[in-house]
């Protein structure tokens, strides 16, 4: 079972949230065949490419119950799908600028009764609200990003983590990174034993309320 990859890992995840995953691989692929959100090649490493994945952010910091993270450019719902169902006392905004991979994000969520997910068809820069977090996974350059998100982020602190980026990036991040004295890297080879993640990385870049 593909979800053996999960347990490896999150050794702790209850019945629901096992079934929950469980169920990803069936949904994406009946999603996909519909509205193409994951490639080809990757909808067969799910598991890894995608969920595991996404649930690395969750190794450098677990959510706390009450907060709310926001979700930027997340296409098929990665991270936020993945990160949703291990952190079901958070809430989570998952946004993106092409209606019909919210579409999918939306039947995902409804399909798993995922109560701590709102799926909305926005840009990043129209969003009001503030979060504790924000998480992508390599939609654009650090520093676009940055201003996409500029502001969104909430005064009060509930983490370890001061607020901030969560961003899965891979690759050599050196040059595109140099701007920022705060900016700390996580190897998620650190984290999973699967090559996948050798150069796969968590950029955490704290950030100043307004």
């Amino acid at each position: 079972m593909s979800t053996e990859l999960i347990l490896k890992y999150f050794p702790d995840i209850t019945e629901e949230q096992l079934n929950r995953f469980d169920q990803l691989e069936g949904l994406y692929k009946d999603w996909n065949s519909k509205i193409n959100v994951i490639s080809r090649k990757d909808i067969d490493q799910l598991y890894e490419r995608h969920v595991l994945h996404s649930l690395g952010i969750a190794k450098v910091q677990p959510f706390n119950s009450g907060a709310k993270i926001l979700d930027v450019g997340t296409g098929g719902g990665f991270p936020g799908i993945p990160l949703a169902i291990l952190f079901p006392e958070t809430d989570f905004c998952l946004i993106d600028a092409i209606g019909k991979k919210i579409k999918v994000v939306q039947g995902v969520a409804d399909s798993l009764g995922l109560k701590n997910v709102k799926a909305e068809h926005i840009r990043a820069n129209k969003v009001k609200e503030e979060f504790d977090f924000i998480v992508s996974r390599a939609v654009t350059n650090m520093p676009d990003f940055v201003k996409w998100v500029k502001g969104r982020v909430a005064k009060r602190q509930k983490h370890d983590l001061k607020n901030g980026i969560l961003y899965l990036k891979g690759g050599d991040l050196s040059e595109e990174l140099s701007v920022y004295e705060t900016i700390r890297l996580y190897d998620l080879k650190d984290y999973f034993e699967e090559p996948f993640f050798d150069t796969k990385k968590v950029v955490y870049l704290p950030m100043k309320y307004k």
